[in-house]
């Protein structure tokens, strides 16, 4: 193998290498174990929102709805769970209600999509403008965990030192690299994003399998907002999930996702999720401003597009 190919297969890995070892040399607290976990928190609810992003790239999507959902999602958790009372029955029936509507939510988007004929710019840009207007409707301003300590627990319980929602991320990467790699639905997935005509002829029920992966978009966003919206104890209605659209993209494109579908791995896009929480986290030790974290990963987006684009020409 020679080192073009080297580089263009292992590139993701080399420059998440390549960013800790200067991150480590311009502040040694970068490396401290305590800082690496916080990172992994950090970037767990971006990255299980990429890698349902993921699946609905490679079938040739976009979602763009993805932070106004979560924001969605988050109240409808916390409410349900005030409602029901503070019991652990209550918390996993809300969890799964919480789940079950993010599917079906995630399922309609996709039937516009799919059976529409509707561009998913288009639906999903529609869908976002509808979800934040809903949770400003509905939580009239926020929505704040007022009877249940232990749904409250879920986003900061730690088990064997490593924080949840970390674990859960973990956990999530390898089911769905799993489901994408190791099943004859990933392999439609592939097909879809990458010739969805051929698929056709191929007998591949395309309108299904691309609303199927708009419902594990939904599952992995509601994931995100009951670890999100745990931790916090509430959820602003105008602030929550604000730019996770853009991270969520970021993450899956930066880890070898083509924005025009057929290729990509939930590898890469934990690897790409590890590589902003990674920038993040030096900027903020080296006291960058916070603002101008969204140039940053803006440029990065435009570097890796324009480097797949590149490898695709040669």
């Amino acid at each position: 193998m020679h080192l073009r190919d080297v580089i263009s297969k292992y590139g993701i890995l080399f420059a998440l290498i390549v960013l800790i070892l200067v991150a480590g040399i311009l502040s040694p607290a970068f490396l401290k174990i305590q800082n690496i976990i916080n990172i992994f928190w950090q970037i767990s609810y971006i990255g299980i929102i990429a890698i349902g992003m993921t699946f609905i790239m490679i079938g040739g999507g976009i979602d763009l709805s993805v932070g106004s959902f979560m924001a969605l999602m988050g109240a409808l958790a916390i409410q349900t769970v005030n409602a029901l009372g503070d019991t652990v029955g209550s918390v996993i029936l809300s969890i799964l209600i919480t789940i079950a509507v993010g599917a079906l939510l995630g399922a309609g988007s996709g039937f516009l999509v799919a059976k529409g004929r509707i561009p998913p710019f288009v639906v999903t840009l529609g869908a976002m403008a509808i979800y934040r207007s809903l949770v400003l409707n509905f939580a009239n301003g926020g929505v704040y965990m007022s009877r249940s300590t232990k749904y409250s627990s879920i986003g900061m319980m730690r088990i064997l030192e490593l924080p949840v929602p970390m674990i859960v991320f973990l956990i999530y990467v390898i089911i769905a690299s799993i489901i994408l790699e190791r099943t004859k639905f990933g392999r439609y997935v592939y097909a879809i994003g990458a010739n969805e005509t051929a698929a056709l002829y191929s007998a591949i029920n395309v309108d299904k399998i691309r609303i199927a992966t708009y419902v594990i978009g939904g599952i992995s966003v509601s994931i995100s907002a009951i670890l999100i919206s745990s931790m916090m104890g509430s959820v602003s209605s105008s602030s929550t999930g604000n730019g996770f659209e853009l991270d969520a993209i970021a993450a899956a494109v930066i880890g070898g996702t083509s924005l025009s579908g057929g290729k990509g791995k939930i590898v890469g896009t934990f690897l790409g999720a590890l590589v902003l929480g990674v920038i993040n986290n030096m900027l903020v030790m080296l006291n960058v401003a916070v603002y101008l974290q969204g140039l940053v990963k803006g440029l990065i987006i435009i570097s890796a597009v324009f480097l797949q684009n590149v490898r695709r020409s040669e």
